[in-house]
């Protein structure tokens, strides 16, 4: 490994400002860390040192590390000293969500109307959705459930409110879960979320200032919702390929960016400590099964990404929602199980692999980030539902998830299977799409120029649901997203014939 050198400090705290000298120490050896003057692995001079460096007392310096340490940033080893260990969550941590000033701005921003009409469609009797991101209710488990909620009956004495982190039982199932596929944690490093959508509203909450960039693939799955929007984020489209999101268009992105960035400074424009700074920027990414294209990255491409991240301190969301319906023999690495330096967070769900009406998702990370989230989530709901947390634990830890998973993914591929044989017979010559390797989705583009808005409401009045590319891109794309998840070969052949006399006669 090689030697890091040691840590330039030429600075000192400014007696005379309103903020303390103490936060003033935090502040500015935080910059060190997220700028890369400071990498991951530094040791820190003695504190007796630091304190003549910034002259103030020793005890002030010990009170500014033990915050660092609070925040997951140093940490300090018998024997070792202090040393740098993260550079990218755990920055953000410091502050607290100004929930005042959402609840004032009115904080959820309203989705578009054809988001708001798949919603009320989605429940309209006599209505085939093929375009839907949620199971066939004919596949529910109903004898392994009559089994596991018999035996909460029996066990279960109380429903009290759970630990805002979760039941310890589940927690320690996710963990051996997430080990299994390659993600070494432990319980402490999980929480357990109402559904993975709640894991981005807490991040966007309480992590993210506003203004800060959020890189998804375009299109992507976040760009139909507006839980980013709504905290002041700005979203912009990363390009997609057959291994998935695009690093080297990212790398360019990050260039663009960091070349304006150093513009501002050139011209002297106002800028915001590290902890309540603009110009952060995030990547958020579904790398397995991707939603809405069905496309998985490579695994040369999620290394790729990793490195380009550690690079450029580009901190990750994985939403790994689907990365347990993956066909392949060997699933690929998850994001998380190839970073070492703390630059991912990944997301799971029980929703889209067990029952949406669970709620129940999870978030791995680094201790104090989940204990920030913790907080966060005991203001939002207290805890997710002590029923729901105990059931899922029960399918993880007596194997009955693992089994019902199985014969799931080979019910998934025989309905891909049959819906790329419609497909092709029925929109062959007419459209293109690709091939997923897993998932729900099949993404299908037009040859020719298409009216969605127009095929989006004649479809509707014929009864047949589709999901429209452009709510999950950044520009109109002549695209659908399909889903062979929901309905039978039969139903998803009929209604894609439906689909294509209406295209036919556009």
């Amino acid at each position: 490994m090689a030697r890091i050198a040691p840590l330039n400090i030429g600075w000192k705290p400014d007696r005379d400002a309103d903020k303390p000298v103490t936060e003033q120490i935090v502040d500015y050896m935080c910059e060190q860390v997220q700028s890369g003057n400071w990498p991951i692995g530094s040791r820190l001079p003695s504190q007796r040192a630091l304190a003549d460096w910034f002259g103030v007392n020793r005890s002030t310096v010990i009170a500014a590390i033990n915050e660092l340490s609070d925040y997951g940033i140093v940490e300090g080893r018998h024997g070792a000293g202090t040393r740098i260990v993260s550079n990218t969550w755990s920055l953000m941590l410091p502050g607290a969500p100004d929930w005042a000033d959402y609840v004032d701005s009115g904080f959820f921003k309203a989705n578009n109307d054809t988001i708001q009409a798949i919603n009320r469609y989605e429940f309209t009797p006599g209505m085939t959705r093929i375009g839907t991101g949620e199971l066939d209710p004919r596949l529910f488990p109903k004898a392994m459930w009559r089994q596991v909620l018999g035996e909460a009956a029996d066990e279960i004495d109380s429903l009290g409110y759970p630990p805002p982190e979760g039941l310890p039982e589940l927690r320690e199932a996710i963990a051996a879960h997430m080990r299994a596929t390659g993600v070494d944690c432990t319980a402490s490093q999980v929480l357990v979320t109402s559904g993975a959508l709640q894991a981005l509203q807490m991040i966007s909450v309480s992590l993210l200032p506003a203004g800060t960039t959020v890189y998804a693939e375009s299109p992507s799955y976040i760009k139909s919702l507006q839980v980013f929007q709504s905290a002041g984020m700005h979203l912009e489209g990363v390009p997609m390929d057959d291994d998935g999101l695009d690093v080297r268009a990212l790398r360019n992105l990050l260039l663009e960016r960091q070349g304006m960035a150093a513009v501002a400074s050139a011209d002297h424009l106002p800028s915001r400590d590290v902890r309540g700074r603009r110009g952060n920027a995030i990547l958020y990414t579904i790398p397995t099964n991707h939603n809405p294209t069905g496309v998985t990255m490579s695994e040369q491409r999620r290394s790729e990404l990793i490195e380009l991240s550690v690079a450029n301190r580009l901190p990750i969301i994985e939403d790994g929602a689907y990365r347990d319906l993956y066909f392949g023999a060997r699933p690929l690495p998850s994001l998380k199980a190839l970073d070492e330096t703390g630059m991912v967070v990944t997301l799971g769900s029980a929703s889209k692999s067990l029952a949406p009406g669970l709620r129940i998702g999870w978030l791995v990370a680094a201790e104090p980030i989940v204990q920030r989230l913790a907080d966060v989530k005991m203001q939002m709901d207290y805890g997710a539902s002590a029923l729901s947390q105990w059931t899922f634990a029960r399918f993880l830890s007596n194997g009955m998830y693992d089994e019902y998973v199985d014969g799931l993914k080979r019910e998934l591929r025989r309905r891909r299977d049959r819906a790329l044989e419609t497909l092709q017979a029925k929109l062959g010559g007419r459209a293109h799409w690709n091939v997923p390797d897993g998932g729900f989705y099949i993404w299908l583009t037009f040859d020719q120029p298409m009216r969605m808005g127009r095929l989006f409401q004649l479809a509707a009045e014929r009864g047949v649901l589709l999901n429209p590319g452009d709510i999950y891109d950044f520009a109109a794309d002549n695209s659908l997203r399909l889903s062979y998840s929901y309905t039978t070969a039969e139903e998803f052949a009929d209604a894609v014939g439906t689909l294509a006399d209406i295209a036919c006669g556009m």
